[in-house]
């Protein structure tokens, strides 16, 4: 099938984009605004782009009158964010904190989560996550209907069970995020292999061996 995405509502491209494009790693993205009331949002338009600098991306959707989110316009207001990543201890809290509660409503209490002092910035950070990223908004985009927001990481937190602090790896026997598919549906990473890359040269004498593999067999058959 071939899909024509000038010829398609919103919702068809939506639903192809978020349906092919799996897993999504969630942001719990934790903001405040100009008066000390925190908020909490999840997201999966969200990813890392790169680590010199450390930047990291959020796509928000507006709301559907045009005004921005609380977590937008918080973000906008004060320029600074925390990424909490999402495991199973936190899915069905996640959950609550994407309800649609009031800007004077704190998510993160409403959830059962705890906020807990940032290092480098006021707004706090969920200290029941995994991993907690501190962010400074460099820059945005700006479409009629989503803001994409650019965030230099300035901190990080990680529990001590989901890191070897020898190595700084993950250690996958512990730590199991929570990714978004389509819809309702939502996958944990628990099954982990490895995929070396190999050396170009390696490569090519191993593609090199196979076609003089394949000469041969083509051969033995001729005789």
């Amino acid at each position: 099938m071939e899909f024509d995405f000038s010829q398609l509502s919103k919702q068809e491209r939506y639903k192809l984009l978020v349906s092919f494009i799996v897993p999504r790693p969630i942001a719990l993205v934790t903001t405040m605004d100009q008066t000390g009331v925190s908020n909490a949002g999840p997201m999966s338009f969200f990813n890392v782009f790169g680590d010199e600098p450390p930047i990291l991306i959020l796509g928000i959707q507006h709301r559907p009158d045009g005004r921005y989110k609380d977590t937008t316009r918080n973000i906008h207001d004060n320029g600074e964010f925390v990424v909490n990543l999402v495991n199973e201890r936190i899915a069905h809290p996640m959950i609550t904190t994407s309800l649609d509660f009031p800007p004077e409503e704190d998510e993160v209490s409403a959830a059962g989560l705890t906020l807990a002092p940032s290092r480098t910035l006021l707004t706090g950070r969920i200290l029941e996550a995994p991993v907690a990223m501190e962010c400074r908004k460099t820059e945005s985009l700006e479409y009629p209907n989503r803001s994409v927001i650019v965030g230099e990481v300035l901190h990080m937190h990680v529990q001590d069970e989901f890191i070897d602090p020898r190595t700084l790896r993950v250690r996958p026997e512990a730590y199991h995020p929570l990714a978004r598919l389509h819809a309702d549906a939502y996958l944990f990473a628990e099954t982990q292999f490895e995929l070396p890359r190999p050396s170009l040269e390696a490569f090519q004498a191993t593609r090199d061996r196979e076609a003089c593999e394949d000469t041969l067999s083509v051969d033995d058959g001729i005789n």
